[in-house]
C-alpha cells in the first residue's frame, strides 16, 4: 500500500468516526428532556399542550433554520459551519440548566434547537465532502450516531445521572452539552480537509435555497415529515399517557425501547442499506407496522406498552434512515444541501403542527388516547407519499 493510500484509510476512517459523533450530537441534547419531561411538567406545572409546545420547539426550529444550514454550507464550508453548529448546540443545553420558569427553559430551548436545525442540511454535505464516493455508507454511520444520540441519555438520565446529581433536571439537561461541546473540538482539530473543488465560474452565485418548484422537494418533505412526526409526538406523549394511567413507573422503559429499538434497525441497514436503495416496500412496511404500533400502545396499555414502543421505534428509524439516503442518491452534488434543508423544513414544520395538534386534541377532548391519532394519520400517510414516490419514478 502506498502511503497516499495509507493516508486516504486513514483520513476515511477519521471522517467516519466524527460522522458518527455528529450525527450523535443531532439528539443527544434534544432526547435529554423526555427521561425528565414529567418531572419538568409537575415543577412549572404546564399543561399538555404546553408540553406538546416545548417538545416541538425542536422541529419547529428544524424547519425555520435548516435553509440557514445550506446558506453556512455555501458560504463558509463545511467543517466551519459544522463546528459552529456544534457550539451553538452545547451553548444552549447548557443555557439549560439556569431555567427557573417555563419562559425561560423555552428561550434557551430554542438556542440549543437552532444550532441542531444547522447541522441537519449540513451533514448530508458533510457526507458529500468527506467521503465523495461512500456517500451512502457516510449517511449510515452518522444516522447510527444519531440513533445511539437517542438511546444514551434515555438509558442514562434517570437510573444514573439524577442520583449523580441530586434529582437535578435542569443540571441532567446541562450536563448533555459537554459531549457536545468535545465533539465540536474534534472536529476542529482532525476533519479531513479534501481539495477545493473550483467552481467552473468563480463569479457564479452559490445556490443555497431550494428550489421549490420542483415536486420531489414537496414530496421528500411530506415523506420525512410523517416520519419526524410520528417520533416526536411519540416522545412527547407516551410518558404522559403513561403518568396519566397510572404507570410512570414504565415510562423509562417505554423511553428506552422506543429509542433502543431504532438501533436494530440501523445495525441491519448498515449492512444491507445498498440493497433497499430506492425502494419503495420498506416505506409501505414502515407505516403499517407504526400504525399497528401505535394501536397496540393505545388499546392494550400497560407493560405491553414497552413491545409496542420498541416496534414503533424500529419502523420508524428504517424510514428514516432511508429516507435520509434520498437527497445523496437523486440530486447533484451541488444540490444536496439545499435539496435536504428544503425537505427538512417542510417536514419539521409539519411535525410540529402534528405535535401540537396531539397536545390540543388531548385538552380538548379530555380523552388522552386522542393524542395519538394524529401519529395514525402520519403512518397511513407515509404509505401515501411513498406511492406518489413511486409513480414519479424517484422509487421503485
Amino acid at each position: 500500500m502506498t502511503d497516499d493510500a495509507r493516508i486516504a484509510r486513514r483520513e476515511a476512517w477519521v471522517a467516519v468516526g466524527l460522522l458518527w459523533l455528529a450525527g450523535n450530537a443531532l439528539r443527544l441534547t434534544i432526547l435529554a428532556v423526555p427521561p425528565v419531561i414529567a418531572m419538568i411538567r409537575h415543577d412549572l406545572d404546564l399543561s399538555a399542550t404546553e408540553v406538546g409546545l416545548l417538545s416541538s420547539i425542536a422541529p419547529a426550529l428544524f424547519a425555520v433554520a435548516a435553509l440557514l444550514g445550506s446558506l453556512l454550507v455555501a458560504h463558509l464550508g463545511v467543517r466551519t459551519a459544522l463546528v459552529g453548529s456544534l457550539l451553538v448546540v452545547a451553548a444552549g443545553s447548557a443555557l439549560r440548566g439556569l431555567s427557573d420558569a417555563y419562559a425561560t427553559l423555552f428561550a434557551t430551548t430554542i438556542v440549543m434547537s437552532v444550532g441542531v436545525a444547522l447541522m441537519q442540511p449540513i451533514m448530508p454535505a458533510t457526507v458529500r465532502h468527506w467521503l465523495p464516493h461512500r456517500a451512502a455508507l457516510g449517511t449510515a454511520v452518522y444516522t447510527n450516531g444519531l440513533l445511539v444520540g437517542e438511546v444514551v441519555p434515555v438509558l442514562l438520565t434517570v437510573p444514573y445521572l439524577l442520583g449523580a446529581l441530586h434529582s437535578s433536571w435542569r443540571a441532567a439537561l446541562a450536563f448533555w452539552s459537554l459531549p457536545v461541546l468535545v465533539t465540536a473540538a474534534a472536529v476542529q482539530l482532525f476533519a479531513p480537509r479534501p481539495p477545493v473543488r473550483r467552481p467552473l465560474r468563480p463569479d457564479a452565485p452559490r445556490r443555497w435555497l431550494p428550489d421549490w418548484h420542483i415536486g420531489l422537494v414537496w414530496r421528500l418533505g411530506a415523506l420525512f415529515g410523517c416520519v419526524n412526526a410520528i417520533y416526536f409526538s411519540a416522545n412527547a406523549f407516551i410518558p404522559i399517557y403513561l403518568t396519566n394511567a397510572g404507570r410512570p413507573d414504565l415510562i423509562s422503559h417505554a423511553l428506552l425501547a422506543l429509542n433502543f429499538g431504532q438501533l436494530p434497525a440501523s445495525i441491519l441497514l448498515l449492512g444491507i442499506a445498498g440493497r433497499l436503495e430506492r425502494r419503495a416496500w420498506p416505506f409501505i412496511a414502515s407505516g403499517v407496522l407504526s400504525l399497528v404500533a401505535l394501536a397496540g400502545i393505545v388499546v392494550q396499555g400497560g407493560t405491553s406498552t414497552i413491545m409496542w414502543a420498541g416496534l414503533l421505534g424500529f419502523a420508524d428509524a428504517v424510514a428514516l434512515i432511508l429516507g435520509l439516503t434520498l437527497p445523496p442518491l437523486l440530486c447533484r452534488p451541488e444540490d444536496v444541501a439545499r435539496t435536504s434543508a428544503g425537505m427538512f423544513t417542510l417536514s419539521y414544520a409539519g411535525a410540529v403542527a402534528m405535535t401540537v395538534g396531539s397536545g390540543a386534541l388531548w385538552d380538548l377532548s379530555g380523552i388522552p388516547a386522542t393524542a395519538f391519532a394524529p401519529m395514525a394519520v402520519c403512518a397511513l400517510a407515509l404509505v401515501v407519499v411513498t406511492v406518489a414516490l413511486r409513480l414519479n419514478k424517484e422509487l421503485r
